[in-house]
């Protein structure tokens, strides 16, 4: 089956299961408009390779990125094992994009000449265009990044640092909660360890963005053991750290499941802000793994959650004065985010929402806004009309 939109920018989705199908239903559901670059989420569940060489028959002379994903938001809301795409029409869009191989390897030294290489591509292709896109044009960048690399944190802080003031927003691919192998697409080929760099411009008005429902209360707690190579704190107020993880938010002696993740991040303070820092797992030696970077001697205090349709809503109002009603919202939404509105039985009204006001995306293992990789948020870029 496949949607359209009947309005705004294109968009689509599918929950064919055969990687020929579902390709070509994502072609005949984005329309005849000629495109400058396409974006695809994918439920990890399909043949990657043949899915790969699908896209790449079905679109042609127009690249295709994409990753794998923990959940899809389609032009209906939340969707799971689907395939979901974004046109972006070439009238409005100059786009290129760089592979990242070996991100595990990453040096802040690679930022500077894939920066470098981006914008004088990006250059190059305004330059060309039979039509310019005029003196208003502005560029935004989108990373998506292996999320099982653990190297989140150099890799965007290096490359907003190289692209000056360029607003970047991304996401770290999902695999539905097995937490084994992600995948990024470029080129016609899935990559493991690696990310896409994309660089977009156009005339429209843009904004990227970033929100969480999360506030800190007064409960507090010191790492004191910690692995942070591998992202595991062993202690916690020199006690085991998911025993006493879950004293503090009043859980002691109960099974530590992603649901309580979601329902009870940490935050940290960074620059005047407290940004959450999610738990990913509760490991045999009752250490805990988290979704982002950690380390010995951090304070971290238990959050506390306030209406996440409220703080959507109070989202959208800030995009509308900035861009007007979008016609896009690429959007990246943690998954502890998507499994909270499951606990909370919100699902249906942030649908909704996600629908009304044309965002598409995926549910992600981290999410990146300009230099800084962050947890539990919904991050992404609103596009406004001609």
């Amino acid at each position: 089956m496949t949607t359209a939109s009947g309005d705004g920018m294109p968009r689509a989705v599918t929950h064919a299961e055969r990687p020929d199908e579902a390709a070509r239903d994502l072609r005949a559901g984005l329309g005849e408009v000629p495109l400058e670059l396409v974006v695809v989420f994918c439920a990890p569940s399909y043949d990657r390779n043949a899915l790969a060489d699908a896209l790449a028959r079905e679109f042609g002379m127009v690249p295709v990125i994409g990753c794998t994903t923990a959940g899809e938001i389609g032009p209906g809301g939340y969707t799971t094992n689907a395939l979901v795409a974004v046109g972006f029409p070439s009238e409005d869009f100059c786009i290129v994009t760089a592979l990242v191989d070996h991100v595990d390897r990453f040096e802040i030294a690679d930022s500077t000449a894939i920066a470098r290489s981006l914008l004088s591509r990006r250059d190059r292709a305004m330059a060309s265009r039979p039509v310019p896109l005029g003196e208003d044009a502005r560029s935004f960048a989108m990373l998506l990044i292996d999320g099982l690399s653990m190297s989140e944190e150099t890799v965007v802080s290096a490359l907003h640092n190289a692209l000056i003031d360029i607003p970047l927003f991304g996401a770290s691919a999902g695999d539905d909660l097995h937490f084994e192998r992600t995948f990024v697409l470029h080129e016609g080929a899935f990559h493991p360890n690696a990310a896409v760099v994309t660089l977009f411009t156009t005339n429209r008005p843009f904004t990227v963005f970033r929100t969480q429902h999360f506030v800190s209360s007064d409960r507090k707690m010191v790492v004191t053991g910690a692995d942070p190579q591998h992202r595991i704190v062993h202690e916690i107020n020199a006690e085991p750290a998911g025993r006493e993880y879950a004293r503090l938010v009043g859980l002691e002696g109960e099974p530590l499941t992603p649901m309580i993740f979601a329902a009870h991040p940490v935050v940290v303070r960074v620059g005047g802000q407290y940004h959450v820092r999610s738990i990913q797992k509760v490991n045999d030696d009752e250490s805990l793994t988290f979704f982002c970077a950690i380390d010995e001697g951090i304070v971290l205090t238990v959050a506390e959650g306030v209406d996440p349709v409220s703080n959507f809503d109070g989202l959208i109002g800030g995009i509308e004065e900035e861009v007007g009603a979008p016609d896009l919202i690429l959007g990246c939404d943690c998954i502890l985010r998507r499994l909270e509105m499951e606990q909370r039985q919100l699902n249906a009204v942030m649908s909704e929402r996600l629908a009304r006001n044309r965002v598409v995306g995926f549910c992600a293992y981290g999410e990146q806004v300009n230099g800084m990789h962050v947890n539990q948020t919904f991050t992404g870029v609103a596009i406004g009309g001609r």
